[in-house]
């Protein structure tokens, strides 16, 4: 049986100062049909969140909107306290009116309220890393980047992070804060963040990529990606979290699930050792999709 531990994948400070194994887990799937309400499962879902610990796996991405509410509720109940050097991650900036539908609001004090609640949800009295889940185009950038420096100067958050964003929106929040992660989509075959990438990378910004393993039926598409699920013995989904941990030092992959089965299949993938060659080989096969 593969070795099961997420610090096979190495480590990277979020921040500078909170180090993390690199590959996490996203909690968006812990909740119910259409990212709305309670899961179908509770009981296999709080094993779920236990069993993270225990694989070593100790960056935990969620946000208000999964649910919303019930991820960080979650969270809370199966993992506070929490074990030193765990971070819980989360984000604010949308908000729902039902089962799959999203919102951009980033009135500042809708942001501040989210970060005031989430603290109580997750049973934190700081949150490492809070992020804005989008940056909302009805509302002044100034306003939404101002609160968040003031909460970060007030304590509430220790470090802060965008999602689904540019390069130059990246440039235009660092006048009001240090951003600490950026978290957009990015797989073997969706590759439109690639200068979002690179530009954490010469940065030293954590690169959280969510749909991580997105990765189409290259196993029934492609001899060369099948020849090297063979050579590793490796599923598919194993075999592109294993390129992206061998893309980038700053790649944090969460890959999210509510059954533990597929937890562990997804954290043995940090046990996976690619060539230069395998991962050339697999970069040029994502390309051409």
């Amino acid at each position: 049986m593969a070795q099961l531990d997420a610090s096979l994948s190495g480590t990277f400070a979020i921040g500078g100062d909170l180090q993390v194994n690199r590959l996490g887990f996203g909690a968006m799937r812990i909740t119910g049909k259409g990212i709305w309400g309670q899961p179908e499962d509770r009981d296999e879902t709080i094993r779920v969140l236990k069993r993270l610990p225990e694989l070593n796996v100790n960056f935990v991405d969620t946000a208000e909107s999964y649910g919303p509410y019930v991820s960080e509720d979650l969270i809370g109940e199966a993992l506070a306290p929490y074990d030193k050097g765990t971070v819980v991650a989360t984000k604010s900036g949308l908000t729902r009116t039902g089962p799959d539908e999203w919102h951009q609001l980033g009135r500042p004090e809708f942001l501040r309220q989210g970060v005031m609640t989430s603290m109580r949800r997750l049973k934190l009295e700081q949150i490492p890393l809070w992020q804005l889940h989008r940056i909302d185009g009805k509302t002044p950038r100034e306003d939404q980047f101002g609160v968040i420096a003031d909460m970060q100067k007030e304590g509430l958050i220790k470090h802060v992070g965008l999602s689904e964003v540019s390069v130059e929106d990246i440039k235009e929040a660092q006048k009001h804060f240090k951003v600490a992660t950026v978290q957009n989509m990015y797989n073997l075959v969706s590759r439109k963040a690639e200068d979002v990438l690179d530009f954490c990378e010469a940065n030293d910004i954590g690169f959280i990529p969510w749909r991580p393993i997105d990765g189409g039926n290259l196993e029934s598409t492609s001899a060369e990606f099948k020849a090297i699920m063979d050579k590793h013995g490796a599923t598919a989904s194993q075999l592109a979290l294993a390129w992206m941990l061998h893309r980038s030092r700053v790649m944090l992959p969460i890959p999210g699930t509510s059954k533990v089965k597929h937890l562990e299949d997804n954290i043995a993938a940090a046990a996976i050792k690619l060539s230069d060659e395998d991962f050339a080989t697999l970069d040029k096969v994502g390309r051409q999709q």
